[in-house]
């Protein structure tokens, strides 16, 4: 049995540093692949705890399984159940609880400074500006209710809270060195660089393994807040 569910959607967006984490914390936890039909594999009232993972795709796709998930997610939340969102899963997050996902007519990748907008419990642990890896084109709109807590100069919601156990982010903190080079070796061609919302390689990989480390300091704090709320 598993007691925290990480939902993906493709091989290329896993669990990345938050599978490491929860490895180190000797968590019980399970992949699953909801663009395979493993959802429907699911006991919703089995996880004390559930991540959304990224993917290339949008919430606004035709594809089946979305809908799917979405409503997996009302349930989730409605369960009262800790969440956490990233990139997709945050566009996700925000889908299910009623707002707006857009195209933003760019992408904004690379190391981008977010900008903590207020105090929260899920960001104490972070200084007022820090970076956190992007690679995106679409942006969620603030539910009803929620409290926007990070901006970027590309992209204005970068993350929100919602009551007191749900997290959605824009970007990327579960980032390791291994997948910003896998991403760049497979999908690399889908960037412009001329944009200016779009850092150059070079300066992306400049210090990457110091980057890297920093930011997973930083998600060690999230994903540490997230597990406590399962007791709270």
């Amino acid at each position: 049995m598993s007691d925290i569910f990480v939902l993906t959607h493709v091989d290329y967006c896993p669990a990345g540093y938050l599978g490491d984490f929860l490895d180190a914390r000797g968590e019980r936890w399970r992949e699953v692949r909801c663009d395979l039909g493993q959802l429907a594999t699911l006991d919703l009232d089995q996880p004390k705890a559930v991540a959304v993972m990224g993917g290339g795709m949008s919430v606004n796709d035709p594809l089946p399984w979305i809908a799917e998930e979405l409503a997996v997610l009302r349930y989730f939340i409605a369960s009262d159940i800790p969440l956490i969102g990233h990139c997709l899963g945050g566009q996700m997050l925000a889908r299910a609880l009623g707002a707006e996902v857009r195209h933003m007519g760019y992408n904004e990748g690379g190391w981008q400074p977010m900008r903590r907008l207020v105090s929260s419990p899920w960001l104490a642990h972070l200084p007022d500006e820090f970076p956190i890896y992007q690679w995106h084109n679409d942006t969620f709109a603030i539910p009803e209710g929620a409290t926007r807590l990070l901006s970027s100069p590309w992209c204005e919601n970068q993350g929100f809270s919602w009551g007191e156990r749900l997290l959605a982010l824009q970007g990327h903190p579960e980032m390791t060195v291994q997948l910003v080079e896998e991403w760049f070796r497979d999908a690399g061609h889908l960037l412009d660089e001329s944009q200016p919302s779009q850092e150059k390689r070079e300066h992306t990989r400049d210090n990457l393994h110091a980057k890297v480390a920093s930011m997973n300091r930083l998600a060690e704090g999230l994903y540490s807040h997230w597990l406590g709320l399962v007791e709270g």
